[in-house]
């Protein structure tokens, strides 16, 4: 186990893919940063949302933004996989409602 940041950031192998996160959960950095800089929630409000120190989260976007690169490459594979598995495997509910709708 990697910890970094002054014991805010852990990086374990087989816990979330060994993708970094806030130590002693199972929240990513890349999940911070997903929801501070693509959602517009704040930082304070996401340590009160989830029950986190603000210097944990801090620690979290100060990891981001140095190691951007590969965590933006990261999140974005995660959103082609999403993709993929959506466009493979349609939400049968989905299909019911639209099936539902036309009558």
């Amino acid at each position: 186990m990697e910890i970094t940041l002054n014991q805010h950031i852990e990086i374990t192998p087989g816990i979330r893919g060994g993708k970094p996160r806030i130590a002693g959960t199972r929240i990513t950095v890349a999940d911070i940063a997903t929801l501070y800089l693509r959602m517009g929630q704040s930082l304070d409000l996401i340590a009160g949302k989830y029950q986190l120190s603000l210097a944990s989260v801090y620690a979290a976007m100060a990891y981001y933004y140095d190691h951007q690169i590969e965590i933006d490459q990261s999140i974005q594979a995660d959103e082609e996989f999403s993709h993929a598995l959506q466009t493979h495997y349609p939400s049968r509910l989905q299909a019911k409602l639209k099936e539902l709708g036309s009558e």
